[in-house]
């Protein structure tokens, strides 16, 4: 099942989620471009551009590439980016085309071993490839009960669909020609009012699979979490914590 490809999806995607891609933007640039920036890159899983848009800070000319044309019509336009339909295991480019390829929160969605061969094509000799996860840890600064509600009610309610989640250490070098350089991860904080945290969870692929699975509607489940979170808010915004894992590969 593909969850993305759904209007509504998208366009929850698009509004609901935070921009905290510039924060990795950082830390990648500090790893592998600290003193030049990379002629093309290519960002795969763009779904809805966010990812893409950050790269900007590095990259002189990018490419988004994602399976589901619905998230890429909520992309937002730049003269220096150009958004592909295509499949991350089959990438409509000729061979060591980029500098860097980039893979954000969409990594655990792809057939790996047909991806890695493909990012070993596309990627020129010593270029790179970065894959990153940011995850919503289901904590908020200072109020412990919500934790237990993400824990006990809402992923009881919602479960995480299947997937891999874990990133890879390393590949089999001989195989991929892909050498693991390094990781770093850190936790950072994203302030929420109520409502911009229920739209933040409605864009979540556990609420898509229940409304896309015609096990919820999604106007009842909106209800449902506003009723739940707004309690829990002292104020009118909380924090809440996201942890970020990214690992660094380069072509041999």
């Amino acid at each position: 099942m593909n969850y993305f490809d759904y209007p509504t999806v998208a366009v929850r995607y698009a509004t609901g989620r935070p921009f905290f891609h510039p924060l990795a933007i950082t830390r990648i640039q500090k790893f592998c471009c600290e003193n030049s920036r990379v002629d093309r890159a290519l960002d795969v899983g763009c779904g809805t551009g966010q990812s893409t848009l950050a790269l900007l800070e590095i990259a002189e000319e990018l490419i988004g590439t994602d399976v589901s044309l619905e998230m890429l019509s909520q992309a937002e336009g730049h003269p220096r980016i150009r958004y592909v339909e295509g499949q991350a295991e089959k990438i409509p480019f000729p061979d060591e085309s980029f500098g860097l390829i980039t893979v954000a929160l969409a990594f655990h969605w792809f057939d790996r071993r047909k991806f890695l061969l493909e990012a070993k094509r596309l990627l020129k000799s010593g270029g790179w490839l970065v894959i990153y996860n940011d995850g919503f840890t289901g904590r908020m600064s200072g109020n412990p009960d919500f934790e237990n509600w993400n824990r006990d009610q809402y992923l009881v309610r919602y479960p995480t669909p299947p997937r891999n989640d874990r990133l890879p250490a390393h590949f089999d070098s001989s195989e991929y020609r892909l050498a693991a350089c390094g990781s770093d991860e850190f936790i950072h904080k994203v302030e929420f009012t109520a409502d911009q945290l229920v739209r933040y969870l409605l864009s979540q692929t556990n609420v898509i699979s229940a409304v896309e699975g015609r096990r919820g509607d999604l106007q009842s489940i909106a209800q449902w979490l506003a009723e739940s979170v707004r309690p829990m808010f002292g104020g009118a915004t909380e924090f809440f914590h996201f942890s970020c894992q990214i690992q660094f590969f380069r072509r041999t």
